[in-house]
């Protein structure tokens, strides 16, 4: 496209105001674009909008009265540079697979299969390999995403906006048109207020997590299954995979530390999920009521078909005379309104009309009308109208997500411990063998639990009985709605024998056995319960009881791994190397029991808590430990950059996809790493956790660690319906805090030591005794070894957008002087020991020259970054000088908040 991208004169009256389109389609040219849409939107309002984005302006240098708009627009901006980049990452795949082939994308499927079977792996190999795969994104409900629903809507028209005007070669007329209704989307989000003003409820998290399925999942998933066959039939032709993609969601059925998850908000969610994705289908099925005017009088309809049809009008009675005789020569029709019809009634929005007894039996009746379309020669047809419906269907059912329900092993033993109170006796103390031998007895009992004869119980055991009452109705009702049990902080196999027991209790009352239809997933967190994984494990697979009902429900034990708070035990470099160990010691004691283990990876979206690009992280899992499965969360701002448009969508979910597959293909053929570079980890992580743990055992750092930053501010922003912490701790007792203000703090006053801190020291130390050999092996273990080229790699990023002289400006918040010095002066000598010695072992003059893109994105944004840094220093200042946001200047603290946001939206993450 030719267009000008001259800007008009600022002081031109608004009414007639013009924005010119950029030049070309490069990324420099569309952000320039949409930076002067902004700067033409919010011009009025904030003076010298231009100077104030390229940080020639900083916003601390403002009369106080115009910073919160500023903040304002520089919030708007990060988002539009991030909608930008999105848009970029979409046209440039493209531009790959158009001036090539799709195998030269990186992380494709098309990538994975050109290079399987340039390595020799045959047809069978392939198939066995499709056949296992089983991926499964999870949305959880984390407090991570600062931005609305209302916001998100804005982003996804920006985009489309953006799409439609770069898409084509508009005269000048259209595409004056298509910018100025860009620049009016950028003028919404300019006035949509940015801050919650009330913190969200369970249900509008519900919605929120709702809005991605609505707006993109739902219609991308026929359409990734679409670029798998593709890819697969350039180089193995005939092969058909299953469908392998499920979603998960935590929002609704994740109660740990949230007393506002009842067992009535869980059952609220299930209908939405429910009726979500049944109402997903009607615009499908009336689009399939218009379109399929195949007659009778020009194709030969399969007669068993014709009987199918008469047999489902006859289901919905007179509401389906009008078909009958309108479309009396047009069987396709009739047979989609019929569906059409009982779906409505499945929604109960239709009587006299018979519903779906099931998702299955919907997907039986799409999959005739599939197979009369091909015989009756509409095989095109039936795979551009039928075969998307039955991959939705297989996807999503009557259901849209399975939906996990977690809970802490302490309220789950306190429930146990107060049904055995109730029904009379001593109940002994959690954690002796008289517990695990009271709780292995009850395993055993198939006496049904009589909840109307145990009294008054506490109301929190109560809750726990419906809560389980509800998943043993649910799942008899639709085995998928309900998804795993997850046990947070589990330290015992007893604390799996207590879901076990409480399922049995709950279970219906013809049932006199363990029930098979309970998936219990541990969650192992901390550094200790990883270390006793198989241990706890091998016990699990030892008892007889619930290894009858596993072996029932396929030999396969789900074991979820936390990211957060091994990270939070013992620093970066310890937690890698100790979730690495313990799925290759949890496979092993899979295989003793002959019990397939899978892998659920809580990862959040900071490196610090498991984030990190898909393929490379799923390359650097463990031999042999991802065979075909992964579970991998995807929570708050995560998912909204991930799943907010189509392209953005299929990308993400491809590279994910492709990534388990290629891993999966790996197995066996892939040298897992020497005992000599094992050998290293094992010290490195050692020598990593004893400074890490250092740092925060010092005298005054948890005080530190509180007035340097703004941890105690960020419950004022509403983001998330859950407590900060899991219980009612001290607000000093870092235990508890939750692993996402522990990174979201550290990230907003640019310590971000939970992300590199100790790996330096431990480097050092291990060179200091080896010498130049341990160097070499360093060197060695950065070219060959996955985990520990993601570990090096991912702290260089963070170490580079961490900043010691904002850092030490933070610090000055601190009141005592000599606790100041002391963990600062650590912090910095451990930043500067890092830097050097992650230069020295994978080389360069500068941190990130192997990782432009990212160093000039972070680049870009620091001047403006530095501002907001400064002012939110002041205004944490003076806001608790003043006693406190209750006390302070509410003008001061609406501010305060939007420099949390802006923080965070330039750096793309929060915890």
């Amino acid at each position: 496209m030719n267009i000008p991208s001259t800007l008009p004169d600022p002081s031109a009256a608004p009414d007639h105001r013009r924005i010119e389109p950029v030049s070309t389609t490069r990324s420099s040219d569309i952000q320039a674009m949409l930076t002067r849409c902004l700067v033409a939107v919010t011009r009025g309002q904030v003076s010298d909008v231009a100077r104030l984005l390229d940080g020639r302006r900083s916003v601390d240098s403002l009369p106080a009265g115009e910073r919160f708009m500023a903040l304002q627009a520089l919030g708007a901006w990060h988002q539009l540079l991030a909608i930008a980049r999105e848009f970029e990452a979409v046209q440039m795949r493209r531009e790959i697979e158009r001036a090539g082939h799709a195998a030269d994308i990186p992380g494709s499927f098309a990538e994975v299969f050109s290079r399987a079977a340039g390595g020799g792996k045959n047809r069978e190999m392939m198939e066995t390999a499709l056949q296992k795969l089983r991926v499964a994104p999870t949305m959880t409900a984390h407090p991570t995403e600062t931005k609305r629903v209302t916001v998100l809507e804005t982003h996804r028209r920006i985009y489309r906006r953006l799409t439609d005007l770069m898409g084509r070669n508009w005269a000048p007329r259209e595409q004056e048109a298509h910018l100025q209704a860009l620049t009016a989307e950028i003028e919404i989000l300019w006035l949509t207020g940015e801050l919650r003003l009330e913190k969200p409820t369970v249900a509008q998290e519900v919605q929120w997590g709702l809005y991605f399925f609505r707006e993109v999942l739902y219609t991308a998933v026929p359409a990734l299954q679409d670029t798998l066959e593709h890819a697969l039939r350039q180089s193995y032709e005939g092969l058909s995979p299953a469908p392998f993609l499920r979603f998960s969601s935590w929002i609704g059925g994740d109660r740990d530390g949230n007393p506002h998850v009842t067992a009535k908000v869980t059952r609220d969610a299930l209908v939405e999920y429910r009726v979500a994705a049944i109402r997903s289908y009607r615009p499908t099925l009336a689009e399939l009521c218009r379109e399929l005017s195949l007659s009778l009088s020009v194709t030969e309809v399969p007669k068993e078909f014709l009987k199918l049809v008469a047999v489902q009008l006859d289901l919905c009675g007179s509401a389906a005379d009008h078909t009958r005789v309108q479309n009396s020569a047009e069987p396709f029709r009739q047979f989609s309104t019929a569906l059409l019809l009982r779906l409505d009634a499945t929604l109960g929005a239709v009587s006299d009309v018979t519903p779906f007894a099931s998702a299955r039996e919907f997907r039986t009746l799409v999959q005739a009308l599939d197979t009369a379309l091909v015989q009756s020669a509409a095989h095109r047809v039936a795979a551009r109208r039928a075969r998307p419906l039955l991959r939705r269907i297989d996807t999503f059912g009557f259901r849209t997500v399975s939906l996990d329900i977690r809970q802490n092993a302490t309220v789950i033993n306190r429930t146990v411990a107060a049904v055995f109170a109730a029904r009379g006796g001593d109940c002994p103390q959690e954690g002796t063998a008289d517990w695990s031998k009271m709780l292995a007895k009850a395993l055993q009992d198939e006496t049904p639990l009589d909840r109307a004869a145990l009294g008054d119980l506490p109301d929190e055991a109560n809750e726990t009985l419906d809560l389980f009452s509800l998943v043993a109705r649910t799942r008899a009702q639709d085995r998928q709605a309900i998804g795993a049990v997850v046990l947070s902080m589990t330290t015992s196999t007893d604390d799996i024998f207590a879901v076990y027991l409480l399922a049995r209790w709950t279970a219906a009352a013809d049932t006199h056995d363990l029930p098979t239809d309970i998936e219990v997933v541990p969650l192992l967190e901390t550094i200790d319960d990883l270390r006793a994984a198989t241990e706890i494990l091998d016990q699990l697979f030892a008892n007889r009881t619930v290894r009858r009902a596993m072996r029932e429900a396929g030999d396969v034990q789900e074991i979820m791994l936390g990211y957060s708070d091994s990270n939070k035990d013992g620093g970066f470099l310890t937690s890698n190397w100790e979730l690495a160990k313990a799925q290759t010691a949890v496979r092993r004691v899979g295989e003793k029991h002959r019990v397939r283990v899978s892998f659920f990876h809580g990862r959040g979206g900071s490196v610090s808590r498991g984030g990190a690009p898909a393929g490379r992280a799923i390359a650097a899992q463990p031999a042999g430990t991802v065979d075909g499965r992964l579970r991998v969360t995807e929570q708050g701002e995560i998912v909204s950059a991930k799943f907010a448009n189509r392209g953005t969508a299929l990308g993400n979910l491809e590279y994910l996809s492709a990534a388990v597959l290629a891993h999966t293909l790996e197995t066996g053929n892939t040298e897992p790493d020497t005992p000599e570079f094992n050998e290293a980890m094992e010290a490195l992580s050692g020598l990593s956790q004893i400074k890490y743990l250092d740092l925060v055992r010092s005298p005054g750092f948890i005080d530190y660690f509180h007035e340097s930053s703004p941890v105690d501010e960020l419950s004022l922003l509403k983001i998330g319906s859950r407590p900060a912490k899991r219980f009612g701790t001290s607000a000093r007792d870092l235990s508890d805090l939750r692993a996402i203000p522990w990174v979201f703090a550290w990230s907003q006053n640019r310590h971000m030591l939970s992300g590199w801190y100790g790996i330096g020291s431990a480097l050092a130390a291990f060179t200091r005794v080896r010498g130049d050999d341990g160097l070499d092996l360093l060197r060695r273990m950065f070219e060959r070894s996955r985990l520990f080229r993601l570990v090096i790699d991912e702290a260089e990023k963070v170490l580079f957008q961490s900043d010691m002289d904002t850092a030490r400006a933070y610090s000055e918040l601190v009141q005592n002087p000599a606790t100041r010095a002391s963990i600062f002066g650590k912090v910095q000598a451990e930043h500067d020991l890092t830097r050097s010695m992650i230069l020295a072992v994978a080389g360069g003059r500068d941190l990130c020259e192997r990782f432009p893109v990212f160093r000039e994105q972070a680049n870009s944004i620091a001047p403006q970054m530095a501002g907001v840094h400064r002012l939110q220093i002041d205004l944490l200042d003076h806001v608790r000088r003043a006693g406190g946001a209750d006390k302070a200047d509410p003008a001061e603290v609406d501010a305060l908040l939007m420099t949390i946001h802006v923080i965070s939206s330039g750096l793309g993450w929060t915890g």
